[in-house]
């Protein structure tokens, strides 16, 4: 589903279609990088069994090492792979091998030798978005689900909660995605949030639901890049 521009906006309603692109990998990527600004492609883990990581440099087998759990690693081997084929697309690479990503101290994705791509990476449940841009950006996703009100309002502005009108779960769940998007943006630890009201006066931001299931939040600092969120099927050959 492509969007002509992100604005500054509520929740947006997107019914987002599934795509395939295994058969034409090198070519309808490149045709969506060239229409617009910002890809987002949301990934079910689920889909995909354990991968091989051959094609990880010593950095990234660094990272993977870090983890402990087998959900922790099974999603970063999923993201890092499913990423590596979208960006051997866009920079017409001859294999994922020459693809490097590598974080840097505060979590920040970066495409090694290629700081004109930006990426974020976030996770809800069994989905990964994977968000490429060519601009900064900062996304977050979340299932769309009643959560336990505590999880989340212990950490927002209490300037939230005073109001005579009861405070409605979808809305507490957009102002955690935008703080999260937020502190991705800048390059901060949510940490660095907690309890206070982000300033979202100088920079480009829209929360998203898709199809009825996620909240998505995007920040940039420009409000005429042109998006497209597609749900990516396997990919075949992973």
């Amino acid at each position: 589903m492509q969007t002509e521009n992100l604005k500054a906006a509520s929740q947006v309603i997107l019914e987002v279609s599934p795509i395939t692109l295994e058969n034409n990998l090198s070519e309808n990527i490149p045709c969506l990088w060239e229409q617009n600004d910002i890809l987002i492609f949301l990934v079910d883990l689920e889909d995909y069994g354990t991968l091989s990581t051959e094609c990880f440099d010593d950095m990234e087998m660094g990272g993977l090492e870090r983890l402990k759990t087998g959900y922790f690693r099974k999603r970063y081997i999923t993201s890092r792979m499913v990423l590596k084929y979208i960006l051997c697309s866009i920079l017409e690479e001859r294999s994922v091998s020459d693809i490097a990503t590598y974080k840097d101290k505060y979590g920040k994705v970066h495409v090694r030798n290629h700081e004109e791509l930006h990426v974020c990476i976030s996770y809800t449940e069994n989905i990964v978005a994977l968000a490429v841009s060519k601009f900064e950006l900062g996304v977050d996703i979340e299932v769309k689900k009643r959560r336990a009100l505590t999880n989340i309002s212990k950490y927002l502005d209490k300037k939230t909660f005073q109001t005579d009108k009861p405070v409605n779960c979808l809305d507490l769940l957009t102002t955690w995605t935008l703080k999260e998007a937020y502190c991705k943006f800048w390059n901060k630890s949510i940490f660095s949030t907690f309890y206070r009201e982000v300033n979202l006066n100088n920079v480009s931001y829209s929360s998203y639901i898709i199809d009825n299931e996620y909240i998505l939040s995007i920040i940039t600092d420009d409000d005429r890049n042109a998006i497209n969120i597609s749900r990516l099927q396997k990919i075949a050959y992973l």
